[in-house]
């Protein structure tokens, strides 16, 4: 506790002269009791790189005498000196090491809980980015060598064509690649590009701005999107599964034109941990980090909910309740049936029970059902309360707008005991009626469409511009 309270933790270089990224921790001491996580994470990479040596730097006389006065209660000239030896000698040897352990895991510890939290919070942006629905994308890939892999989907997600573009460094093809692309946006109706910001996106992006200039194409904007994690995924069996026939530049550039449609429904094929929005994720417990990250997109997929007849298998087993062999079997059933009719369909699905149903209904959507209630948040076993909701304020499903303020002139609690539920569940069921198929991700902010590139010449003072951010730290 002493230490704890007074003690600093001290970095060295183990060699003075070495260039690394850990000068700043050659010659440093912080006080225990106010350092940051992000510090310690640093310094313990630049130990285990062996750029630095770390100790903890304790008041050792004022320890040493309150350990004196534990065990040396009475004075004696004989034992005295032999007892102070031996404290001394047992604080070295033992005590100190130990508390230095200690307090070392326990920093490191509470510092891998907060970059966990970042990591997490910065997952959640991402997989509750607002879906752009309704257009016709084209999936831009960017790069050098290999040239620029290009992928049409549908309004669906369905693959309508793929191409490979040679604009950049070293073939330079820019009026073929500016033809070429123009042709394809005219003949598949494209609304959209959505060009990934990796590798060779700056060229990209002035070349789709150009051509949209020079070809007129007026009802064509882009967007500049967060590839992380693509490779990994068009690498992936999943991938292989979804699309035998391409080749993995041709999967990347799918998942970058998916991704601006359904952002959540795409990224969940991915491994968290390879999206990259964290911080010393590498060196933090990874049994601890993944478990975080898969409560976090558990979470998001349940909050937005799913539609039951277009979920992928690895949408479905992020949904309570639901295993990915159950998942595969939802799939498996929708294609042979020509999809889910209404909710009660789901125990029809093999292995899925009674049970797995009352976890898993409220978060899948059928908009296709005739009962409204199927394509909302409410629960089948709230059904009756709804339908005694709607009767208690002379209202129908398809009248049902304006149902949370009908709910607050009638009074919440007076209509809650008369239907027998509680206060916040009829609050839910008047909120979802007045919205059917609501997607709480319609509220954010949308991303950020354009049509021009901007230069540092073209800023002028007091303009406003609107940018995206990538990623959010805890420090800086």
């Amino acid at each position: 506790d002493i230490t704890f309270k007074e003690g600093k933790l001290v970095a060295a270089a183990k060699d003075a002269e070495a260039e690394s990224v850990y000068e700043n921790y050659y010659d440093y001491n912080e006080a225990i009791a106010s350092i940051p996580g992000h510090r310690i994470l640093a310094i313990n990479r630049g130990e285990n790189e062996k750029f630095l040596t770390i100790k903890v730097e304790a008041p050792e006389e004022r320890i040493l005498r309150y350990l004196e006065k534990q065990i040396i209660t009475n004075d004696n000239e004989y034992t005295t000196p032999y007892l102070k030896e031996c404290i001394a000698d047992a604080y070295d040897r033992l005590i100190a090491p130990a508390i230095e352990r200690e307090i070392r895991n326990t920093l490191t510890e509470t510092a891998e809980d907060g970059a966990i939290k970042v990591f997490g919070k910065n997952l959640e942006q991402l997989l509750l980015q607002p879906p752009i629905a309704g257009k016709v994308v084209l999936g831009w890939d960017p790069g050098f060598r290999n040239g620029c892999k290009l992928a049409i989907v549908d309004a669906t997600g369905k693959v309508l064509a793929t191409k490979v573009v040679y604009p950049t460094e070293p073939f330079n093809k820019v009026e073929e690649t500016k033809k070429i692309v123009a042709d394809l946006i005219k003949k598949y109706n494209v609304n959209l590009i959505s060009c990934g910001n990796g590798t060779a996106s700056r060229e990209s992006e002035q070349i789709i701005s150009d051509m949209i200039k020079e070809y007129e194409l007026k009802n064509v904007d882009y967007v500049i999107t967060n590839e992380a994690g693509a490779s990994v995924y068009s690498a992936s069996k999943l991938a292989t599964e979804e699309f035998p026939d391409f080749d993995v530049n041709q999967r990347s550039a799918v998942s970058i034109a998916r991704r601006v449609q359904d952002p959540l429904a795409e990224l969940v094929k991915i491994d968290p941990k390879s999206i990259g929005v964290g911080q010393y994720q590498h060196d933090m417990n990874q049994k601890n980090l993944g478990q975080a990250l898969e409560g976090v997109v558990e979470d998001c997929v349940n909050s937005v909910g799913v539609d039951l007849n277009t979920a992928s298998a690895s949408l479905l087993e992020y949904i309570s309740g639901l295993t990915k062999t159950v998942a595969k079997n939802i799939v498996a059933y929708r294609e042979e049936n020509g999809g889910f009719h209404n909710r009660r369909e789901l125990l029809k699905v093999p292995k899925l029970g009674p049970k797995a149903f009352e976890q898993c209904a409220g978060f899948l959507r059928v908009p296709e059902s005739k009962n409204v209630l199927d394509n909302t948040g409410v629960h089948p076993e709230s059904y009756d309360a709804a339908k005694g909701l709607l009767e208690l304020l002379g209202a129908t499903p398809k009248d049902a707008r304006d149902l949370p303020p009908r709910l607050n002139a009638y009074g919440a609690e007076k209509a809650a005991v008369a239907l027998g539920v509680g206060v916040p569940t009829l609050r839910d069921i008047a909120k979802e009626l007045s919205k059917p198929g609501r997607d709480p991700r319609d509220e954010l902010p949308a991303p950020v469409l354009r049509t021009d590139v901007l230069s540092m010449e073209d800023l002028k003072p007091g303009m406003e511009l609107t940018g995206t951010v990538r990623n959010v730290i805890d420090f800086g």
